[in-house]
Formats: structure tokens, sequence, C-alpha cells
């Protein structure tokens, strides 16, 4: 397995790069072909990753309660979802 260094200094991978990066990391851990070395490596980068996207959704979060107060749609009428489309 080639494994790729990643500095500090590098900026931080979008919120579906994160999540897949991520869930490979948790595949090869739970394969338990890894060492404990790497894996306390992937345990490592799996909190930063984790890190990376709970900050993207609370930015997303903050975004839309944004766009909320700015509208009417808070006062619109909801609709039930419809799987059936």
């Amino acid at each position: 397995m080639v494994k790729k260094k990643r500095s500090n200094k590098e900026t931080p991978p979008d919120f579906e790069a994160a999540l897949e990066e991520l869930e490979t990391l948790v595949e090869q851990m739970e394969q338990g072909e890894i060492s404990l070395e790497e894996s306390l490596q992937h345990f490592e980068r799996g909190i930063l990753l984790t890190r990376t996207c709970q900050e993207a959704l609370k930015a997303a979060e903050q975004k839309v309660a944004i766009l909320m107060k700015g509208s009417h749609a808070a006062d619109a009428d909801t609709q039930p979802f419809d799987n059936d489309l």
C-alpha cells in the first residue's frame, strides 16, 4: 500500500473528499490487516477528517440559517417529502 504523507500546511480536503478518505481508513482498520502503528496513524488522521467534516457541516448549517432569516421560507407551508417521484 502506497502512503501519502500529508503536511500540516496543506489545504484541508473538502467535505466529500474528507468523508471518502475517512470511510477508506475505517474499512482498512476494520479488516484488521494493518499494524498497530498504522492503526494509530489511521485513527489520528480519522480524527482530523472528522473535525473537517464537522466544521463543514456547521458552516453549511450556519449559511442555511442566515438564508432562512433573510427569506420568507420560514413562513412557507411545508409538505411531506414524496419518495415516489
